[in-house]
């Protein structure tokens, strides 16, 4: 048995369009909310748990539908289809509301001019702030007016341009609170903002569980470790497409805080309406289940839909694998804790704690990942799933432990050093847990398991980006990787307990047979 790469990576262009909204997401929604509309840390946190309030419920609920969808084009195709045209009109359409209140602080918005300073001073010199540290500061006591007028985004330091720290630890809290002011006085940007932000949330919703499911649906079992790097890799490609756009716009860059995105996300959903258009072409999907299908009756697996396999496609878990579900999930709920604290809070943490461009940062950590996915599908064939994963989160857990130490001054090589290890980690974690997952269901089910596997994870993604921002505003930024790598070790006790997952198909009929056998 072999795995179809050709098939598997245009399967996977239905991810790809998925992590390219989410990668844009996730590093631009935070800073429009903290920089644009002067939210806390918590608050934008709350925001950002929105879409997976809506997972929680929806992704089972869409993977369950998608199960029994009998469309002419497939169970999943349908979703895919017409979730990421809505979500790609809400995506370009947040991007003019985001201008809608850029008008709306326009007075402070010019960078390194003294008018827009002095009105930002007149504003809020009274107010209480908060420099990223977490120290408090009153403006009035820490400045004269002309002299925080004479504040720069960028000093010259041994003949380079470096970001000042005047500028960092106070224009941008003070520009967030005069944001924040502004946006009470005027609520109508950010209520719109909100509901479009809904439409586009919903309708990536509408569609993940289906896409995911797609690829068990159209893979034999021994090889879904190997099409799930595939489609992770294909995923993490996405991503890494959104952060080089991110690099050539600078949106990174202190001084490009107030940056109007609607060129940015209109790039990002052509690339979408770009992936779905190469999907729909080359992915006949009733041809290919079926096709899966009949490998598996080759190959002696039981992998077949209710209606082909009658009542054994319902065969309930016995006690040991139902304790092994609850173990895989409960791990999967624990490293998103960890990790999705870091993703969704790092564009802004990158600036304020550290002074780097996100963007490269996150860039490093995607192509190590990249790199990592196909041999890492390779070692889960040979050790096993389980043993792969716990060596991810070792790798995770170590490199979030060193990065809480960094600060402002420290090597740049380290924490890109420590975000390519956390890139491989992630990998090799990603690669193997939702396998896992599904190996324990029965055909008729994948859908319905692809939703207890998003279900999990997206648990995890709507309690910890408050939780992690709520820490963050009151014990401070550096909180951030503490907070990560205490979470990533907890998801080593779970998954060090489970018993069931890794594929164990009957022996092969010949050598070459092995080549792709867990």
């Amino acid at each position: 048995m072999k795995l179809n790469y050709k098939r598997t990576i245009f399967v996977g262009f239905a991810f790809f369009l998925i992590c390219t909204f989410w990668q844009a997401y996730d590093t631009i929604i935070p800073k429009i909310l903290t920089d644009k509309f002067g939210m806390s840390q918590a608050n934008s946190g709350i925001i950002m748990a929105l879409d997976n309030v809506f997972a929680l419920f929806m992704l089972p609920l869409f993977g369950a539908l998608s199960d029994k969808c009998r469309h002419k084009t497939g169970r999943r195709t349908p979703f895919i289809l017409f979730g990421t045209i809505a979500a790609v009109i809400a995506l370009v359409s947040l991007s003019f509301v985001d201008g809608m209140q850029l008008k709306n602080i326009e007075a402070v918005s010019a960078i390194d001019d003294r008018t827009a300073l002095e009105t930002l001073y007149d504003t809020v010199f009274e107010e209480t702030l908060e420099t990223p540290s977490g120290e408090t500061f009153v403006l009035k006591d820490a400045f004269a007016k002309a002299d925080f007028a004479a504040i720069t985004s960028q000093i010259e330091e041994n003949g380079v341009l470096v970001t000042n720290a005047d500028y960092t630890n106070y224009v941008v809290p003070a520009r967030q609170a005069y944001a924040h002011v502004q946006t009470k006085a005027e609520p109508t940007p950010l209520i719109v903002f909100v509901l479009v932000l809904l439409a586009a949330l919903i309708a990536m919703a509408t569609f993940r569980s289906p896409a995911v499911a797609l690829m068990p649906d159209v893979t034999i079992k021994p090889l879904r470790s190997k099409a799930n790097a595939v489609i992770n890799l294909m995923g993490t490609a996405g991503g890494i497409l959104v952060l080089g756009l991110g690099i050539v716009f600078n949106t990174g860059a202190a001084k490009n805080a107030l940056m109007t995105y609607t060129p940015f996300f209109s790039i990002v959903a052509l690339i979408m309406l770009i992936s779905l258009a190469v999907f729909m072409f080359t992915v006949k999907e009733p041809r290919f289940v079926a096709e899966m299908e009949a490998d598996s009756r080759r190959y002696h697996i039981d992998e077949l839909p209710d209606d082909a396999a009658g009542n054994s496609a319902k065969r309930p878990l016995s006690p040991a694998e139902r304790r092994s579900l609850l173990l895989i999930l409960a791990s999967v709920v624990f490293w998103f804790m960890g990790y999705n604290a870091v993703t969704s809070k790092y564009s802004v943490y990158a600036g304020k704690v550290l002074d780097l461009d996100y963007n490269t940062t996150l860039l490093l950590a995607n192509i190590a990942a990249i790199i990592s996915y196909l041999p890492v599908g390779f070692v889960a064939s040979k050790i096993g799933r389980k043993k792969t994963i716990l060596a991810g989160v070792v790798m995770l857990a170590t490199s979030f432990f060193i990065a809480a130490f960094l600060r402002e001054g420290s090597s740049a090589l380290v924490m890109n050093c420590m975000f390519i290890l956390a890139g491989m980690g992630w990998a090799t974690i990603n690669v193997n847990s939702f396998p896992m997952v599904v190996e324990l269901s029965r055909g008729g089910d994948v859908g319905k398991y692809t939703g207890f596997y998003y279900t999990a994870s997206m648990a995890a993604q709507t309690f910890t980006p408050y939780f992690s921002g709520l820490l963050m505003d009151k014990l401070g930024m550096t909180t951030l990787f503490p907070y990560a790598t205490v979470f990533v070790a907890f998801a080593f006790v779970t998954m060090l307990l489970v018993k069931h997952g890794d594929s164990r198909p009957d022996a092969p009929a010949s050598r070459l047979e092995s080549f792709d056998a867990d």
